[in-house]
């Protein structure tokens, strides 16, 4: 048996779209996930240290939710900074695959609870929860027997393919879990109302003026597409049913890549309207567990010269 994103035709569609458990991949694809989602997690937080900094200043307001839940306060200055440094480090350790066995849950945990933590001071920052479960699912997998510090210090286990392929196809089952959960709730709270009304337009000219208020730049392309009522019905439509069509990526081949593209589509429309930024996405990390991204280093066709595959090759040898 074959992952199911791999687009391999061994199963019929049905079967292919609900394969998890017994889902094979070699181990150099997950292992690629966790370098691409490492690099970004990282970089990530080297960008928003300022911001992750800030919330030592904070002094009132604290709500906890989710991991946090279980704080009855705020926590000391002292413990934030540490948690910051912590997971920086750790982040480091899971992408380059050092003693990931520790290491790599432990990013994963850092970041729920820095996920948390900034959630509950009232400022919910759903684009983070993405990568948050992705680290979680390959954080506690076997994502670091190849390419890897650890491969290169010690003799590599050898596992069954259905080892590397779960965890690949539980990463994209969260992608398509939370396009759909989106998609539900517009329709659940907003009817068809969200897609024949001005919901979309409102939003869109709402996030300029809030920009704008703040003493910002709102993107030159608000008010002219505010201006132009009738074009946000199908606007809106396509978004909701890009984000209810997410389970058709399960399938893999061209219909799989033709729903990337379309999300793709979708985050840039957002970003050039509202100048907000669904970065993972938008950096197509968050669609690699659909694609064979191993590729990227072990074919000639690959995205990098092969004077940066032969690189690669050598820094995580086996």
């Amino acid at each position: 048996m074959t992952h199911p994103t791999d687009g391999a035709p061994t199963h019929d569609a049905p079967t292919r779209l609900w394969r998890l458990v017994d889902a094979e991949a070699p181990p150099q694809r997950l292992a690629m996930l966790r370098i691409l989602t490492g690099s970004f997690v990282v970089a990530y937080t080297v960008i928003r240290l300022p911001v992750l900094f800030q919330l030592t200043e904070r002094t009132s307001g604290f709500d906890g939710v989710g991991a946090a839940a279980l704080l009855g306060d705020a926590v000391p200055d002292a413990v934030v900074v540490a948690v910051i440094v912590v997971t920086l480090v750790a982040g480091v350790a899971y992408t380059v695959g050092w003693q990931f066995r520790w290491l790599g849950p432990m990013f994963a945990v850092c970041w729920i609870a820095i996920a948390t933590y900034r959630s509950s001071w009232g400022q919910l920052l759903h684009f983070e929860n993405l990568f948050v479960l992705h680290l979680v699912v390959i954080g506690f997998s076997p994502a670091a027997d190849v390419w890897s510090i650890d491969a290169g210090r010690s003799r590599r286990r050898r596992r069954e393919p259905t080892a590397y392929g779960w965890p690949i196809s539980l990463a994209a089952l969260v992608v398509v879990v939370t396009y759909l959960i989106t998609g539900v709730a517009k329709l659940r709270y907003g009817g068809l109302d969200w897609i024949l009304g001005d919901t979309l337009r409102n939003h869109v000219a709402y996030a300029a003026a809030r920009i704008d208020l703040l003493g910002g730049d709102p993107s030159p392309l608000a008010p002219l597409g505010v201006s132009i009522q009738w074009v946000w019905p199908p606007v809106a439509a396509a978004t909701v049913l890009i984000e209810l069509l997410a389970p058709v990526a399960l399938l893999g081949g061209r219909i799989r890549t033709a729903w990337v593209i379309g999300a793709w589509i979708l985050h840039a429309g957002v970003l050039a309207f509202m100048f907000v930024a669904f970065a993972y996405p938008l950096f197509v990390v968050a669609f690699a567990p659909f694609f064979r991204v191993e590729r990227l280093i072990t074919t000639s066709g690959a995205l990098l010269p092969p004077s940066a595959q032969r690189a690669l090759r050598e820094q995580f040898r086996r």
